[in-house]
């Protein structure tokens, strides 16, 4: 059973910048494909960045490519996704999931088998 923790949400204003972090634990971190998704009020839960289990895939929707990058780092058991030129339109509770698998990064929330609570990001105007 692995748990994940994120960190690092907030609120800023837009133009800015934040940091997400998310500490695994629990598994054998280096075997699960990782990702970030969102969920906005009123909103299906979106995946906004994806990394495979070696790091060396990533993926990104349209809305948030250029300005969002995913990484990780399998010795410290972390992922973390560095969100730069923040829109009000990203603000959402942004969750940490890992899938169990080799085969590249996943992009559908079916696909993961362990999810976080979610960190808060609001974005103003």
């Amino acid at each position: 059973q692995v748990q994940l923790v994120e960190s690092g949400g907030g609120l800023v204003q837009a133009g800015g910048s934040l940091r997400l972090s998310c500490a695994a634990s629990g598994g054998t971190f280096n075997v699960y494909a990782m990702g970030w998704f969102r969920q906005a009020p009123g909103k299906e839960r979106e995946l906004v960045a994806a990394i495979s289990w070696r790091g060396g895939s990533t993926y990104y929707p349209d809305s948030v490519k250029g300005r969002f990058t995913i990484s990780r780092d399998n010795a410290k058991n972390t992922v973390i996704l560095q969100m730069n030129s923040l829109k009000p339109e990203d603000t959402a509770l942004y969750y940490c999931a890992a899938a169990r698998t080799y085969t590249g990064v996943q992009l559908s929330t079916t696909s993961y088998d362990y999810w976080g609570q979610g960190t808060q990001v609001t974005v103003s105007s």
